[in-house]
């Protein structure tokens, strides 16, 4: 017997204009978090605020990968075709956005799509769904839209985030842009953001 789909926003338009709009504040304020309301129901694992960002960011053209514990879920799959259109693939070198339920186990960043000098926005943006965004290991954050500096302690990450995120940032323009994500709020980590191990 085939299951129920769960709802996406009780108003899609209204939803996707405040996801939007959170999103792109997180995004030019670096380790700021904020607050997303308005949630849609999502079929565990897969986390209220990653299935927001989902229905705001992804149509038919934009291919989503999913890390193994959400792609082992048939119906997160089903949720995500049903109210995005996007297709779900294999390969996440060919994403441009990829879901991960357990952010400490992520594949190496060099496994996502990482752009081209010509076209760096044909790179994968990972929605990482956190325990936490605050209270974990330090990084320190500095760069476009953040003043002096910023400090970021979301958890769990890899145990290599800080080598891994300093390669990204070598690679500007190119590079893979980070979305974490808590219960009810998002933060945004782009390319373009210089971190450092420690407070």
């Amino acid at each position: 017997m085939m299951s129920v789909i769960a709802a996406g926003f009780s108003d899609p338009v209204l939803g996707a204009q405040i996801g939007f709009r959170t999103v792109m504040e997180a995004i030019a304020r670096p380790g700021s978090v904020r607050a997303l309301p308005g949630l849609p129901a999502a079929p565990p694992p897969l986390s209220p605020v990653a299935a927001a960002i989902a229905l705001t960011l992804t149509d038919y053209d934009t291919p989503i990968w999913l890390d193994g514990p959400l792609a082992a879920v048939e119906e997160v799959t089903a949720w995500l075709r049903f109210h995005t259109g996007a297709p779900v693939i294999d390969d996440p070198a060919r994403a441009a956005f990829a879901f991960l339920a357990e952010p400490a186990q992520a594949p190496p960043f060099s496994a996502f799509a990482l752009g081209t000098p010509e076209y760096p926005d044909r790179s994968t943006t990972l929605v990482m769904q956190m325990e936490r965004l605050s209270g974990g290991p330090a990084l320190t954050l500095a760069g476009p839209g953040i003043v002096g500096s910023q400090e970021l302690s979301a958890a769990p990450l890899p145990p290599d985030i800080a080598t891994r995120l300093a390669a990204n940032r070598a690679l500007f323009p190119r590079g893979v842009d980070l979305l974490m994500v808590s219960a009810d709020a998002v933060m945004a980590l782009p390319r373009s953001t210089r971190v450092t191990a420690g407070g």
